[in-house]
């Protein structure tokens, strides 16, 4: 039962980790960056935008940045347990 509890807990600690203050908003200026890189010609009308890159150019920075903060804290939150 003690497994169930932490496997709760970690998850719990993961998903307010995603929501957090830093983590859309990095997310979202990186993704913004990206788009204008890879579609500003579409992105000024020059060109036909593509959705589907635009949409991924937007969740791989958040997934990147979501694991990276996800693992400082669970990393942390376990360095924090062993201690006490």
């Amino acid at each position: 039962m003690e497994f169930l509890g932490s496997a709760h807990s970690t998850w719990k600690l993961a998903c307010s980790c995603a929501v957090s203050d830093g983590v859309p908003r990095r997310s979202l200026i990186v993704g913004t960056v990206l788009n204008l890189i890879n579609q500003g010609d579409a992105l000024l009308g020059m060109a036909s935008i593509n959705w589907l890159k635009l949409i991924l150019t937007y969740c791989v920075p958040y997934a990147v940045c979501t694991y990276g903060a996800v693992s400082y804290q669970l990393k942390k939150t376990n360095v924090l347990e062993r201690r006490a």
